[in-house]
């Protein structure tokens, strides 16, 4: 009705629809990322493929899952970082999770010179085989699971100090 009248004045409300087309146009756009990451939080918060307190990796990045929130996940990885990944990047992706573990996987090179299966036995007995043969090194493979919070209690020095010295090669 109100068009019929305006139009009966003489002004031409095609250039009106028209911006008001291309704002509804622009703004669908601008809404289109919160909108989905609002969904697919959603997703996560009811399919739950993880929980708070699981060790997960998602597009490389790895840590423990503080927080799910409708709009993004929140991680802390081993360095007390903490790390907001957008739900977007979440779902649809392969998820990682190794629940309350991290799984560490190490590679060691050491000389041909040197005796492997005594590296094997120093770094331990059941964790450590031959990976593969490189140029100049024998490289060995580590793959074991951690408790997460003890994650972060070992390096390569207590590693090595843990290691009686009878075992040390040298």
């Amino acid at each position: 009705m109100i068009i019929i009248a305006i139009g009966k004045f003489g002004i031409s409300i095609a250039p009106v629809i028209a911006a008001l087309g291309a704002l509804v146009f622009g703004s669908s756009f601008a809404l289109q990322g919160p909108l989905f990451n609002y969904g697919a939080g959603l997703t996560i918060i009811l399919s739950r493929p993880f929980v708070v307190g699981n060790t997960i990796m998602v597009q490389g990045v790895s840590g423990v899952v503080e927080e799910i929130r409708l709009a993004a996940t929140v991680l802390t990885n081993e360095d007390g970082e903490k790390i907001t990944i957008p739900n977007k990047h979440v779902v649809g992706e392969i998820i990682h999770n190794s629940f309350a573990n991290k799984i560490a996987e190490v590679s060691i090179g050491i000389s041909y010179a040197d005796e492997p299966q005594l590296a094997i036995d120093t770094i331990s007995r059941t964790l450590a085989g031959i990976e593969s043969f490189g140029d100049s090194s024998v490289n060995l493979g580590i793959r074991t699971g951690f408790r997460r919070p003890a994650i972060s209690r070992y390096s390569t020095g207590s590693i090595w100090r843990s290691t009686p010295s009878s075992n040390r090669p040298g």
